[in-house]
Parts: structure tokens; C-alpha cells; sequence
């Protein structure tokens, strides 16, 4: 059996990086809220557990508390930030508000060796952390010790070596603290002993054999979009139970350029995966002329998605044999913000366009082999799979496509503009060596329209920003700085060869942790 970690969210917005660092060490991680913990530590039975941060103080009569079950193993513990106050004052120390608070970056002063600190700190030494607590902890639980103070923070890491419970008032998930990665990696490997044999390879034959022992005979229907996460899932179930899955892929005109095409050769060519390919762009484009919200845009994509998926996947039955499961290429964050430490099981299914989910008279079982996945994972997990690199490598797309990356009404001709701005962006991109260096790039066609010359014309046409961010996690991004050649080449070619464009800018804005997604 794999060994794993347990983390106990208590509602921070950086805990799916605690997974992730976890799993960088090669141990699978698993991410429960607080109120389901209990639970899964006796499933689990986890080598260590790691308590997450979160938005409560401990004195509050209503606040978050972990599981005595967990508290009372011998397992080791880890605190992180509020973690660690809820640590300290389950076990008998006292944690106080209307203290100096810290936030951001700190200054952290080793006072003691730690078996968390070796190969990383030692005693007197000094290194930079990232703070967020507006409590102190102003007594100590019988057993443990400081090993490590920061200016408002005097007990800043603490130990009980006996027990191998620890705490840590800053954050090492976040790369803003520099070795906190490797502080992570000495719990889970020297403290907790966790072997690290958690390989994309081992993954591959877990889930297969699982898809196989969950379908039997049964047949699979699976909404391919075009994207990495629901290829990479109809791969790995037609290497599971072959012909037994029939995917579906509802083509609504409001993809990248060429992508339709992509898929169909893919999957009808390269695999040999019975594809049902539904040609609907004259039907979504109808539905969304003169929509110019864009929250409205996604409602009617996702609901006519799902009308046309049904129909189709009626169709599919008639044969003799109905689709008795749904595959869908649900991720983990996914997983994760559906189960939330405040609002628990969410009462809708991630659909193929992220809006509400699919109708219940379906009366379809899931299979989601990528729900203990990160998007990066899931690439690895594709080219494991012998799909290709251009493919495992695509940037995300968003379900509703160019439709909102089209502000204001939706025409055939702007989708044109904008898809040709786009493939000159990426092509750029692509030719100066930076597409793998950036997380998400794309063109988004302005509504508005400037006057320019062009030769000896004046014109009125849009301008097109191009967008392009940085990311390690999806989480948190920032703009990537081009260099000005790179720009100016593109600016150039989407003016020359691009008829309705006149002028380019770039977005420079960054994404901070929990603003909305980047599109």
C-alpha cells in the first residue's frame, strides 16, 4: 500500500499547496475538511498528518477544531498556521488575539535545532518566511519547545520531539518562503518516514485496474472538450475497458483554431476511440446572438451543451446496450472547492463547462480517474500515456471558449478575428522558445474600436489585447514579462494579417491568491 499524508483543511487558500509540495516528495496527499477528518485518518491510516491554515481564531466559540482521534494517535503532526494554534490550544497551551499581527515576509531567527530544520537551518542562523496570522500564541503546551521566534511571533516553530508534533506559524507551501519546500519534505520523509513511491507509472495501473473493477461490462459515454483533462481521462478509460467507451465531442464553433479538427484525428486516428463528433456551431452561435454577459454566456453554453450531449448520448443506447456511466476529467482543486471546510459536499457535478451540472434523469454513474490529480499531474499522466506533447502541453482553455474571451455580443466574424489574432500570438510565442515557460496565454478581442492609418487609410476597427501569465499552481499568477521584440513582432503580423484589427495592447495585471480565474 502507498504511504500518504493527510491534510486537515481548516479553510486556507493556499491549502491545495501543501498537497502539492507533499506529492513533489513522491508521497500521495489528501486534502479533508476539518469536519470529515476523523474519518479519513482511519481510512487513510496516513504516516503523518499536516494541519492546514485557515481565516478562524481558536477562541472563537464556533471554531474549527481537530478530530481527537488524530490528536490522540501516535501519528505525527504538523501546524501550520492556524494549524499550529489549534495544535497548541488542543493541547493545553493558550493562544491570545489583539496582538501585533504579521503579514507577508518575515524574518525568522533559528534558537534551536529541529529535526525540521536539518540540511535546512541551523542554530543562530536567519532566513526569510511568509507570515499571515493576526493571533499569538502566548503560552506553551506541556512538552514542547521554541525553536525558532520571529519579531511579533516569539514562538514562531515549536516542537514536541517526543510525540514528533510540530507547529509553524508562517506558511512553507508558498514558494514566497524559499526553503519551505524542503522543510515540508524533512516531516514527510524524516519525521513521518514516508516512502517517496508515489510514480504517474504506479498511478497509470492503480486506475486502470479500478476503472475496470467500477465499469465491468458496463458502457462509458465521456464529453471530450478539446482540453488536456478530459483527452487524458478517455485515454487512460479506452485503455481500461476499450471499446466499451464512446466519447462525445460537441463541437460549438468557440474553440482555438483548428482544435476541432485536432481532436477528431486524435482520437478517431491515433487510438481508434469511438468518437461521435456533433457539429452544433450554428446552434450555439444563434443561442448566443447579442448576449453580452458573460455569466449569461455560460449558462447557455453549459446548458446547451448538456441538451445536445443527451440527445446524443440517447442515441448511443438504442443500440441495445444504454451508457450506464459518465466519464468526466474531473481534477482535484475541483474536488477540493466542491468539499469546502464551510460549505461542504457541493450539490452539483462539475460539468464539461463548469456550469451547473448534468440532469439528473440521466440517471449516470461518474467515473473520474483524475479526481486525485493536479493540472500538472495530469500532463505527466498524458505523456505516460503516449499522447502528444503539443497536446499534453496545451495551455487551459476555459469550456465557454472564445465566447468570453469575445466581450460583448458573440458573431461569427468576431470569433474569425479573434481566432486568427490567437494563432499568431501562440505561433510567436511558440517561435521564440517561450510557450512552455508560460502557464496561460491567449488574445481577447476588445469591444471596443479605435481610428487608425493604415497605409494611406483610415480605419475603425478593434483592438486586441493579449494576455499571458505566469504559474506554478493555477492559484496565483503573474503577468509574464516579454521581451519588447517578442510584442512588437506580434503586435505587427496580428495588424498586417488580421483584417478588423488596428491596434494591440498587453494586460499586465497579476492574479493574487483567491481572485477569480484567469480566462
Amino acid at each position: 500500500m502507498t504511504d500518504s499524508i493527510l491534510i486537515v483543511d481548516f479553510g486556507s487558500q493556499v491549502t491545495q499547496l501543501i498537497a502539492r509540495r507533499v506529492r513533489e516528495a513522491g508521497v500521495y496527499s489528501e486534502i479533508v475538511p476539518f469536519n470529515k477528518a476523523g474519518e479519513a485518518f482511519e481510512r487513510l491510516a496516513p504516516k503523518g498528518v499536516i494541519f492546514s491554515g485557515g481565516p478562524s481564531s481558536v477562541y472563537w466559540t464556533d471554531a474549527p477544531k481537530a478530530p481527537a482521534n488524530i490528536l490522540a494517535s501516535d501519528v505525527p503532526i504538523l501546524g501550520i498556521c492556524y494549524g499550529n494554534q489549534t495544535l497548541v490550544a488542543q493541547s493545553g497551551g493558550a493562544v491570545e488575539g489583539g496582538h501585533a499581527a504579521e503579514f507577508g515576509r518575515a524574518e525568522l531567527d533559528i534558537m534551536d535545532d529541529c529535526p525540521l530544520f536539518q540540511g535546512i537551518w541551523a542554530k543562530g542562523g536567519r532566513d526569510t518566511v511568509w507570515m499571515s496570522h493576526g493571533d499569538k500564541i502566548t503560552r506553551l503546551p506541556p512538552g514542547f519547545r521554541v525553536v525558532a521566534k520571529s519579531d511579533n511571533a516569539p514562538y514562531a516553530v515549536i516542537a514536541n520531539d517526543s510525540r514528533r508534533r510540530y507547529g509553524v506559524l508562517f506558511h512553507p507551501e508558498v514558494v514566497h518562503t524559499p526553503r519551505g519546500a524542503d522543510l515540508l519534505r524533512n516531516f514527510v520523509a524524516r519525521i513521518a518516514g514516508a516512502k517517496g513511491d508515489w510514480t504517474m507509472h504506479a498511478f497509470r495501473q492503480a486506475e486502470v485496474a479500478k476503472i475496470r473493477a467500477q465499469v465491468g461490462q458496463g458502457r462509458v459515454i465521456c464529453g471530450l472538450s478539446g482540453g488536456v483533462d478530459s483527452a487524458v481521462a478517455a485515454v487512460l478509460i479506452h485503455e481500461a475497458i476499450g471499446a466499451q467507451l464512446t466519447c462525445i465531442f460537441v463541437d460549438h464553433g468557440l474553440l482555438r483554431m483548428n482544435e476541432a479538427d485536432e481532436v477528431v484525428r486524435l482520437f478517431r486516428g491515433a487510438y481508434n476511440i469511438p468518437l461521435v463528433h456533433v457539429d452544433a456551431r450554428a446552434r450555439f452561435l444563434k443561442a448566443l446572438d447579442r448576449v453580452a454577459d458573460p455569466e449569461q454566456k455560460r449558462k447557455i453554453i453549459g446548458g446547451l451543451f448538456i441538451e445536445v450531449f443527451e440527445a446524443e448520448a440517447k442515441k448511443i443506447g438504442k443500440d441495445g446496450q444504454a451508457p450506464q456511466f459518465l466519464a468526466q476529467g474531473t481534477l482535484y482543486p475541483d474536488v477540493i472547492e466542491s468539499v469546502s471546510f464551510t460549505g461542504g459536499p457541493s450539490v452539483t457535478i462539475k460539468s464539461h463547462h463548469n456550469v451547473g451540472g448534468l440532469p439528473a434523469r440521466m440517471n449516470l454513474k461518474l467515473v473520474e480517474p483524475l479526481r486525485e490529480l493536479f493540472k500538472d499531474e495530469v500532463r505527466v499522466l498524458g505523456r505516460e500515456l503516449g499522447l502528444p506533447e503539443a497536446f499534453v502541453g496545451r495551455h487551459p482553455f476555459p469550456g465557454p471558449g472564445l465566447a468570453i474571451r469575445c466581450p460583448g455580443g458573440v458573431t461569427p466574424e468576431k470569433l474569425e478575428i479573434l481566432r486568427k489574432a490567437d494563432a499568431i500570438y501562440l505561433d510567436e510565442i511558440r517561435k521564440a522558445g517561450l510557450y512552455d515557460t508560460i502557464w496561460q496565454a491567449f488574445a481577447v478581442l476588445l469591444p471596443v474600436r479605435t481610428v487608425g492609418v493604415m497605409g494611406d487609410a483610415r480605419t475603425y476597427e478593434f483592438v486586441c489585447a493579449l494576455r499571458a501569465v505566469t504559474s506554478t499552481d493555477g492559484m496565483t499568477a503573474d503577468y509574464f514579462p516579454f521581451p519588447h521584440e517578442v510584442l512588437g513582432r506580434t503586435a505587427t503580423r496580428i495588424v498586417n494579417e488580421v483584417r478588423g484589427i488596428n491596434r494591440v495592447v498587453y494586460d499586465i495585471t497579476s492574479k493574487p491568491p483567491g481572485t477569480i480565474e484567469w480566462e
